[in-house]
């Protein structure tokens, strides 16, 4: 284990910590996010990200599952005062046992897994954290290969994101792309080499209804904006639009939800293939 530092005031180290949970632009320089949750730090470390820190009350005796993470990470350690521990768990009546400090992953394209089974989910300047974590959670469970988050948009590293993922999203490649041209200029790459990628957009107005399109192959899926829908660019690079049919009252879906009932089509669809 590394030599343990201490933090009982809120000295510099604190006030970083404290910076990564508001402030997006601090973590992107940081190059660093901060985690919390036995499932989310747990998956962290199942899959392999780096583990900058460990941070832990100094009053209280470790499990052993904080234990061995402290043992086989790597992480600096740090007791903290309780106090300071709460506040950075955001809890106001109970202390975590363990917060992380985690490594950003590239922005690059090039970490989506492509296979013939690719099935790539569009986030397109999604407004809220939450949605992008709930997303991210269902692209998990049914079998996506990637999220990736397009535009001017909510940050999938901010913690209500990491929270709502419950874990995935260490799990499922997450990628940020400043606009859908680059994604189209990778997509253009994947058709050149033989690979035929279909953009699917999801819209109330789409031409079919989901389950009437062959979701099968190689696909790249569209979810817009909850407020406005998906862009200009992203409309004209779609392939064709599909519908999830409705009724009720409800004059749409959540776009999260819309996104959850797009990949369990998807998967069922893929299922029934031999």
């Amino acid at each position: 284990m590394s030599r343990t530092m201490r933090v009982t005031t809120r000295n510099a180290s604190f006030q970083q910590w404290q910076a990564l949970l508001a402030n997006r632009t601090k973590r992107q320089r940081a190059g660093e996010f901060l985690v919390q949750g036995v499932r989310p730090i747990t998956l962290a470390v199942e899959h392999g990200w780096p583990i900058r820190t460990l941070l832990y009350a100094d009053d209280r005796a470790l499990s052993d599952w904080a234990r061995d993470l402290l043992d086989r990470t790597g992480a600096t350690p740090v007791a903290m005062a309780p106090d300071l521990l709460r506040e950075l768990g955001e809890k106001d009546d109970d202390t975590p046992e363990l917060l992380a400090v985690v490594a950003l992953p590239a922005d690059r394209l090039d970490r989506v897994p492509v296979s013939p089974r690719l099935l790539v989910v569009v986030f397109d300047r999604p407004a809220t954290p939450g949605n992008i974590g709930t997303l991210i959670r269902s692209a998990d469970a049914f079998g996506a290969s990637a999220v990736v988050v397009t535009g001017h948009a909510a940050d999938p590293y901010d913690p209500k994101a990491v929270r709502a993922s419950t874990g995935s999203l260490f799990a499922v490649p997450v990628v940020r792309a400043d606009s859908h041209r680059a994604v189209l200029d990778w997509v253009d790459g994947l058709r050149a080499g033989g690979l035929p990628v279909e953009i699917v957009g999801t819209d109330e107005r789409g031409a079919a209804d989901v389950a009437d399109h062959d979701l099968t192959g190689p696909r790249v899926l569209l979810v817009g904006n909850e407020t406005h829908g998906l862009s200009a660019g992203w409309r004209d690079a779609a392939d064709t639009m599909v519908r999830i049919p409705i009724t009720g009252a409800a004059s749409s879906l959540n776009a999260a939800t819309a996104a959850t009932v797009v990949l369990y089509e998807a998967a069922r669809q893929r299922a029934r293939l031999p």
